[in-house]
């Protein structure tokens, strides 16, 4: 009886120093193969590659502890090399990566012309002239020729890789939450094995197609292994070549190549400068309210503002002016609400008043033209009324002949996320009237003020030199009269041109064009405000622009 005692009491003993110890060591998580990809580092067959992209799309924005990032990249930069070296598979053809894999010999004839549409395998073409694949990528034969090793055959592999929206191949410029991306989500990687090939000396030519995107930069850009922790997307060594629904990247390299589209203006900045057009066409109003003022007052109290035509023209600019910012505000304070019938109003109205500040601009240098440069037979019957049928009829023609193409419209600028960053009334397209009406007729005006007033600052200036020992100050008083004529006719719009350098010129742009109104009103109270001294002794333009008269009416 003892005995079996005994034993049952060990074998009691053993069983819980056995669950004991099964306690001590806890059972091992399963690892998660998209953050370690130690299973998949170096594994390109089928299983391995549909791993590697179902570890690309969970790698989602804000789920870092779903995969490694560092590890997946590496694991696509690498593959092509694998398949070069392999030397074996010639085709891959998978959802989401498709590549071909072919011999060359280094003594080629000719370009070698490649197709690279999404849905199909990279494949060899023949392209003369204009007939190239809208898709594609041409390889010059000095390329191979350069190649390292004297060898007679290299072998090309041609990738296209579809990353799918998530961290993949991001870098510091697709972080920004700006709308920034990659084209269609898919890279082109061309590669020679593990040999790098640089300083070509006739870069290669990979061509996307794309629909124009208007409010969208296209760069040509290529992954730089070398910057940042995990690579990032640069642009040395490629030039970006803009066509019609189509971008050619020139790049004197071999890796993997794609197009990124970052917005013109992202939403945070297009409401920076709203708010700084808005107030600074809110502080134009006011003076230029003062500015209409003051002139109803000089023109009750000095008998010659009946008659003179400088001060009209002056006015006849600020309303027009004045009308435009008020035109602006609402438009952008209103946004597209209401039917678009009352929009196409308002984007008409906004045109008009426009054209009108143009058209007096360019009228402004006209008479500057006259009172200065041409001087002699400068009389014109109903000289005003005449300016004034074309300083307000002219844009009314071209609004009326606009609005009746039905061009007026809601006008939206959205990122790729579909996020509004501006919506008004306005064209509501890019048709040909927009070119015409705005674009080429500001051109138009602008580049005849801007010839006028050179003309005046040379013939002023000049004057200076030659009275220089008569009268102190007189280049002093000469850069304020240029300053103050270039108000008029328009020089802060010039600006415009400038925009394309960089957003910090569009911030000066918006500051100083909506404060043109500020402008005028200095000049028209330094003109005619304090006396007829003080002003006839500013400048000799001042001098004829109060002393000349052209009126006739």
């Amino acid at each position: 009886m003892v005995m079996p005692r005994v034993l049952g009491t060990l074998l009691l003993l053993l069983l819980l120093l056995l669950a004991s110890g099964m306690q001590t060591e806890p059972p091992e998580p399963p690892r998660s193969i998209c953050l370690g990809l130690s299973d998949l580092a170096g594994h390109y067959d089928n299983l391995g590659l549909n791993d590697a992209a179902e570890c690309s799309r969970k790698c989602q924005p804000g789920k870092s502890d779903t995969c490694n990032v560092g590890n997946l990249q590496s694991y696509w930069l690498n593959y092509e090399t694998h398949l070069v070296e392999e030397n074996k598979t010639n085709t891959v053809n998978m959802s989401f990566v498709k590549v071909l894999v072919q011999n060359f010999n280094t003594n080629l004839s000719e370009d070698l012309h490649f197709s690279l549409e999404p849905s199909q395998i990279p494949m060899q073409v023949t392209a003369k002239g204009e007939d190239k694949p809208p898709n594609g990528v041409r390889l010059p034969r000095s390329l191979f020729r350069s190649l390292p090793g004297n060898r007679s055959v290299v072998r090309l592999a041609i990738t296209i890789l579809d990353i799918s929206p998530g961290n993949l191949f991001k870098g510091s410029q697709l972080s920004l939450g700006d709308g920034s991306h990659v084209l269609n989500n898919r890279l082109v990687g061309l590669s020679v094995g593990q040999t790098p090939v640089t300083g070509l000396p006739e870069p290669l030519e990979l061509v996307f197609s794309h629909q124009d995107q208007r409010n969208m930069t296209f760069t040509c850009v290529f992954w730089d292994v070398t910057k940042g922790p995990t690579g990032d997307w640069s642009s040395k060594g490629c030039f970006t070549e803009h066509k019609a629904q189509r971008t050619i990247c020139h790049c004197d390299h071999l890796t993997f190549f794609t197009l990124l589209l970052r917005p013109v203006l992202d939403k945070a900045t297009v409401q920076a400068l709203t708010r700084i057009s808005q107030a600074g066409c809110g502080v134009s109003m006011v003076f230029l309210a003062f500015t209409i003022v003051l002139y109803i007052a000089l023109r009750f109290s000095r008998q010659r503002f009946k008659s003179e035509d400088a001060p009209k023209i002056h006015v006849a600019l600020s309303v027009s002016l004045f009308l435009l910012n008020l035109a602006f505000l609402v438009n952008v304070g209103s946004g597209s609400q209401g039917s678009h019938a009352a929009c196409w109003v308002r984007g008409g109205i906004l045109h008009y008043f426009l054209l009108c500040t143009f058209t007096w601009m360019g009228l402004e240098a006209f008479h500057l033209y006259l009172l200065v440069i041409r001087v002699f037979n400068t009389y014109f019957g109903h000289y005003f009324l005449k300016l004034s049928l074309v300083g307000w009829g002219l844009p009314a023609l071209m609004v009326i002949g606009t609005g009746s193409a039905n061009s007026y419209g809601h006008y939206t600028i959205r990122d790729k996320e579909n996020r509004t960053s501006l919506e008004l009334c306005w064209f509501q397209e890019q048709p040909a009237a927009l070119y015409i009406t705005v674009h080429g007729y500001f051109l138009l005006t602008f580049l005849f003020g801007s010839m006028v007033l050179a003309l005046v600052a040379w013939k002023i200036f000049t004057l200076s030199s030659a009275t220089a020992g008569k009268e102190q100050g007189q280049n002093r008083k000469g850069l304020v009269t240029v300053l103050g004529l270039s108000s008029l006719v328009g020089v802060t719009w010039g600006l415009a041109v400038l925009t394309p350098l960089g957003l910090s010129t569009v911030y000066i742009f918006a500051l100083f064009n909506s404060l043109q109104g500020v402008f005028i009103f200095c000049w028209f109270a330094i003109l005619y405000f304090p006396s007829q001294s003080t002003t006839s002794s500013s400048s000799g333009t001042a001098r004829l622009d109060q002393a000349h008269s052209v009126s006739h009416e």
